[in-house]
This record gives C-alpha cells, structure tokens and sequence, in this order.
C-alpha cells in the first residue's frame, strides 16, 4: 500500500480499497473486506472489476480521475461484491499523491452516511440546548411554585368559571414544573455503569413492562437473532432507553392500536469514529418499529434534537434523552420513517473481551 498512513486507513469508517494503474487491487481496508466478504489476502491482485459490480461505468470514472488528476464524486448507485445484495452508496475515487496512476475508492452505504449523520447532530444539538436550559430550571422553578400557591389560595373562594380559571393556572404549572424536571434529569445523567449483557434480557423486561401498563392495546412482537454476543452497557439506562422507543410507537399508532416490533440482528459493516481517531465496531443491531402514521418529513432530521416533537403537547425530551444515553454508551441511533413503518434503530458495540468471565 501507498502508505496513506496506518492509522488513519485502519480507522476509516467506509469501505476504501486502493488500486494500480491497471485497475488491480493493491490494498483494501477491515471495512472493504467486511463489504465484499472475503479478506485482503484474496483480494490482493485481484482485478477490481471482478470483486465488485457497480450500477455505472466506473472505468470511464477511473480514466476521468487520472486523466483531470481531480477527485470524482458518484451519488445514489447500486454496489455489491461478495454475496451481498445491491446496496445504494455513495462513491468518491482519488488518485494517490505519489507519481503512479494508483487511485483511491471510498464506498458509503447511503445508510451509514443517514446515520453517522444523525447521530454527530443530535450529540451537538443535544448539548447545545439542553445546557442552555439547565441554567434557566432553577430560576423558573421558584416563580411557578408562588403562581401555583397563589392560584390555589384564590380558589378556595371561588366557583364557577373563576374555579375553572384557578385549576387551569395550577395544571398548567405543574405541567411546566414536570417538563422541567425532565431537563434536569437528561443534564444530570449520570455516567453509564456498563457490564456485559445480553440484549435481549434488557428488550424483554421492557416488552413486559410495556405489556402490562401504556401498551396493553398494542400488539407487541419480537424477531431476535439468538446469537446474538453480549453488549457493554448500563442495565437501567438501556432499559429506559427501550421503554421510550416503545412507548413513542405506542403513542404513533391509531386508536385501535397496531404492532410494535422489536427487531435484533447482527451487522458487521458499521463502525464510529473515535476522537482519538481511533475506530470502533459497533455490530449489535436493535430496531423498535411500528406502524403507525410515521414522523412528519420535515422533522425526521431533528427528532432527536431536544424540543423537537411529532406529538401536539409532546416536550420533545423522550428522544433527545435516548439519543444522549445512546451516545454515552459510544452506540449510534438513527430513523427511517414513511406511513406505515417506522423504524428505530440503536446500534451498540460488542462487550470487550476482558469483562467476560471465562
């Protein structure tokens, strides 16, 4: 390999696969080898056009780059390699910096890119938001219990449309006091007690809890892969976590009810970026999906944002709070929504193998 730099090639979240003037593999990364299922070693040589299909003429591509010596972009192709099935992705080919005709091709699932997307923004407007709001709690606070004591002092001697003003000023404010409550609870989280954990026993006790109080209408349904290797996270966050993605499907779906599934796999393919550069697999697959009316589309970007609501009347901190417990387990979230399904998934890195017992 053209040393593009070891580290920053190990921890690239994308498949990358380096080529010679004659098209031939010369290197590809963890992530390149993961998406054509089979290994550098069988790789090495090998002419690309025979690893992998793409939906567009990429030799004409490859001869453009070397020929303008400037990198190219290709949007919204169907790639596969390996056994894997057509998969929609994002392309970028780049000749190298040294003097041969090398190049450089980068692969973005379409999907990974939505939700490496979503999850740098809801981190950052998450922050951004909820640390402005903490400072105001207190300072609310105080004024809203002396409303709340002046409105029910006034209706002791009142009655009629008057009485009904005074409970209105007292539901209200306690409405307000609850919703506040809620900020200080998502800014004074506390850091995650992570332990090895099969996720399956954190989605069950959600599921039943979920059964027997806010989703007793619903029908609740559970495709786990059994296989599944244990997890690395906190017990109670993760189980709150769970609880707030069921029951947001719940309050989604018709008064008749509906089906709430919660769907577990395996996927091999994603990885998140460490600060440190650094990468990490992040295998372990939960969705939450229901099928009710979906998300409106011009909300989809920022649900996780705090303040942002499907619901009339919703405080928009359900999702936001997930999203912040989600990131403190190093895991990402992301949504598809359209009417009829929408679906919810958490993505969690494996449990290290030094916490396991032998």
């Amino acid at each position: 390999m053209s040393d593009p730099g070891t580290l920053v090639w190990a921890a690239m979240p994308v498949p990358a696969i380096l080529v010679d003037a004659k098209d031939r593999i010369t290197d590809a990364n963890s992530e390149a080898e993961d998406f054509l299922m089979t290994s550098i070693r069988s790789l090495r040589g090998q002419p690309l056009f025979d690893r992998i299909a793409v939906d567009a003429p990429l030799d004409e591509s490859f001869a453009r780059v070397r020929e303008h010596r400037a990198p190219l972009f290709i949007n919204n192709v169907d790639v596969s390699g390996g056994n894997r099935p057509p998969e929609s992705c994002n392309i970028q080919i780049a000749r190298l910096l040294d003097d041969s005709d090398g190049l450089l091709m980068m692969i973005t699932p379409r999907q990974m890119a939505g939700r490496l997307s979503q999850a740098g923004t809801a981190r950052s407007s998450a922050r951004s938001a909820i640390g402005m709001s903490e400072m105001l709690v207190h300072e609310i606070k105080n004024p809203l219990a002396g409303i709340t004591g002046a409105a029910q002092l006034l209706s002791m001697g009142l009655s009629g449309g008057d009485l009904e003003l005074t409970d209105l000023i007292v539901a209200e404010s306690r409405r307000i006091v609850a919703l506040l409550d809620q900020v200080e609870h998502f800014g004074n989280l506390r850091p995650p007690a992570r332990q090895p954990i099969n996720i399956h026993d954190i989605t069950d006790r959600a599921l039943r809890t979920a059964a027997l109080g806010f989703a007793a209408h619903m029908k609740l349904r559970q495709e786990y892969d059994p296989s599944l290797p244990m997890t690395y996270v906190d017990d109670d966050q993760m189980q709150q976590v769970f609880l707030n993605l069921i029951r947001n499907a719940t309050e989604a779906a018709s008064a008749e009810g509906g089906t709430i599934t919660v769907r577990t796999f395996y996927d091999h393919a994603l990885r998140l970026r460490r600060k440190d550069g650094s990468g990490a697999r992040l295998p372990l697959q939960v969705e939450v999906i229901d099928d009710g009316k979906g998300l409106p589309p011009d909300i989809v970007e920022s649900i996780f944002d705090p303040f942002v609501s499907g619901r009339e009347n919703g405080t928009g901190l359900g999702l936001a709070l997930v999203s912040k417990i989600v990131s403190e387990h190093d895991g990402l979230i992301s949504v598809e929504s359209h009417p009829g399904r929408t679906a919810f998934r958490i993505s969690l890195p494996l449990a290290p193998q030094s916490t396991q017992k032998e």
